[in-house]
């Protein structure tokens, strides 16, 4: 735990671009140089609605997770499952992920609801609840797959198990990264590379000056669930990707693409994927230590109704300490999260030079997706995975050497 720890200390105080803008602190401009006064409640009106869902989920879901693995009546059920140890973790694992989701079903629901209701979700109930289903069973089967491994290894070693098992999960969470463009995503998406065109060659052309080589753009066909705008860069080496929605095809001016697909080059220009890896690899391996902290606690493992981390009634435990420490570190892993996002914001204003173009476009994917342009302090600190959009034109005014953007 404490060497994991201190290279995850390492690796993010000298990697991560703590600095917006070096030299300078970004302040957040006025949400009415930028919306009018109904736009504006009409973000909040319906953020309000889908973080009240979300908390719910979140907060029902984490209840269901502690009862499972850390009170007398959870742990009886999960301990009665038949089998060798093998499959009685499959079936907890399974059990546990399958309980929350429907803990959560409802809250779930409700914020596909609002979806509907505000524009941003073409979904059918049908579709929605096909790919919450299959979200399930990745999720159970990848969850299955890790705890295995990790009641395995305690099996074997039962005094040196989480060295052994952090180094598996430190390995696991490269090669989940890797993979997960060419597994996952097709399952939920098609894509198709972007047309031959002048945005296509005035796209490569900017790879280049970028000096990032890419070998494809690819176009998401986002249109037949979301309304919103959106674009992503996942995977690393051979399987990294640029991902476009078609939403942003058909819903940007030229311009605008352009600075949003720079945006996207920015984060593989400074290969933010495989430092978001490493760093989860490191909070992984950190993780699996802490666990052999708290498993080595005899009142702790009584609670679990288990004798050891190599029984495999300790997977409602480890699933519950898990979604706990998943929770505190929110914060820690969001603030990092925003700061490499500003940092792609400013290399794509430096390689585009687009200032108003770039507020434009951070304007209309406001719109579009309805976000709250000033979300609670402790919601985005706690949830905030980006700069708010008056953090970004204030960034980009900045820059500029602005003192006041465009009305």
């Amino acid at each position: 735990m404490a060497v994991a720890g201190a290279a995850l200390v390492v690796v993010a105080a000298t990697l991560v671009p703590w600095a917006w803008l070096p030299g300078q602190q970004v302040r957040a401009v006025s949400a009415r140089t930028v919306f009018t006064a109904a736009q504006v409640q009409r973000f909040e009106d319906v953020s309000w609605m889908f973080r009240l869902a979300s908390w719910g989920g979140l907060a029902v879901g984490l209840g269901v997770s502690v009862w499972l693995g850390l009170t007398r009546s959870g742990t009886r059920l999960l301990g009665r499952l038949p089998g060798p140890w093998v499959v009685r973790v499959l079936l907890a694992t399974g059990a546990v992920t399958l309980a929350g989701a429907l803990a959560r079903l409802p809250f779930g629901v409700r914020s596909q609801d609002v979806a509907r209701g505000a524009g941003l979700s073409r979904q059918g109930w049908g579709s929605w609840a096909l790919d919450e289903l299959i979200t399930v069973a990745i999720t159970a089967v990848s969850t299955a797959l890790v705890l295995a491994i990790v009641v395995g290894i305690a099996r074997r070693a039962p005094r040196s198990w989480p060295a052994w098992a952090a180094a598996a999960a430190a390995g696991l969470a490269f090669g989940g990264s890797f993979v997960y463009p060419v597994v996952v995503e097709p399952v939920f998406n098609d894509f198709t590379s972007l047309p031959d065109g002048r945005l296509r060659t005035e796209i490569f052309a900017l790879a280049a000056a970028e000096g990032v080589p890419i070998d494809d753009v690819l176009v998401a066909d986002a249109s037949r669930r979301t309304t919103t705008l959106n674009a992503y860069v996942s995977g690393f080496g051979s399987t990294r990707r640029v991902v476009l929605y078609d939403t942003v095809l058909t819903g940007l001016p030229r311009p605008e693409i352009e600075v949003i697909v720079a945006h996207e080059l920015g984060h593989a220009k400074h290969d933010d994927v495989l430092l978001g890896t490493t760093l989860g690899a490191l909070g992984a391996a950190a993780g699996v230590g802490l666990l052999g902290v708290l498993l080595s606690s005899p009142r702790l493992l009584r609670r679990a109704g288990a004798s050891g981390p190599g029984d495999p009634r300790v997977v409602g435990a480890l699933l519950a300490l898990a979604a706990v420490g998943t929770l505190v570190a929110s914060p820690v892993e969001n603030t990092i999260s925003r700061a490499i996002e500003a940092r792609a914001d400013r290399t794509s204003l430096e390689a585009t030079g687009a200032t108003d173009t770039f507020i434009a476009m951070q304007r209309e994917l406001t719109l579009r997706s309805l976000s709250d342009p000033t979300p609670p302090w402790l919601s985005q600190l706690w949830f905030g995975s980006h700069p708010t959009v008056l953090q970004r034109v204030a960034l980009a005014e900045q820059l500029a050497g602005r003192q006041s953007g465009p009305r």
